[in-house]
């Protein structure tokens, strides 16, 4: 586990870097890509993002619902979504939002982005009763929550994701975008996005 990150959650109050590495377990279906769009569009771009990112949330909240309706829905980009948690807290979330079914992934997501001052960043706030509220919303009762916010073999599976995309693509900050291989990072507006999806 980088340095960076180690401090990080350790700072969150986190014992998951004190966790052994993550043994090559057999494939999880919560770890497949999480995407919106044609299998086919000319482009594809990756977002590496964490839940409790507040440029994450300015993104989704000014910017994906046109990237959504007048690029993805379109057919001329396909989204892909990559976990990449900074602290404890956008852990446990993102192992909520890989529990859901893969066509729930995107609006569950989208909902914690763009409500993040109610749960991530309110005072005082009970951040993981807050998510269960959303998740309750999106469907998922409160046992399969629990069971998700506390599976530790999955968070050993993203934190491991994440690694895997800092070192294919030395991502440093979030939220990262790689259209096709070029990485453009910031919260980027949507002309500028639709300008590197044409690129």
């Amino acid at each position: 586990m980088p340095m960076l990150l180690r401090r990080t959650l350790l700072a969150a109050g986190g014992t998951l870097a004190a966790l052994p590495a993550l043994a090559q377990a057999p494939a999880d279906p919560r770890l497949s890509e999480r995407s919106m769009g044609s299998a086919s569009a000319p482009m594809v771009v990756t977002e590496f993002f964490s839940l409790t990112c507040s440029h994450c949330g300015a993104f989704h909240k000014e910017t994906w619902p046109r990237v959504k309706a007048e690029l993805v829905e379109t057919g001329k980009v396909r989204m892909v979504w990559r976990d990449f948690p900074l602290d404890q807290i956008a852990l446990r979330a993102a192992a909520v939002a890989r529990s859901f079914p893969p066509a729930a992934y995107e609006p569950f997501i989208s909902a914690l982005l763009t409500n993040q001052d109610r749960w991530a960043f309110a005072r005082g706030v009970d951040h993981k009763a807050e998510i269960a509220k959303i998740a309750a919303m999106a469907g998922m009762s409160q046992a399969a929550f629990d069971a998700a916010w506390g599976d530790d073999d999955l968070a050993r599976a993203i934190l491991a994701q994440r690694q895997e995309g800092e070192r294919q693509f030395n991502i440093q900050a979030t939220p990262t975008f790689v259209f096709g291989t070029r990485v453009v990072s910031g919260a980027i507006g949507y002309d500028r996005f639709a300008r590197e999806a044409q690129a």
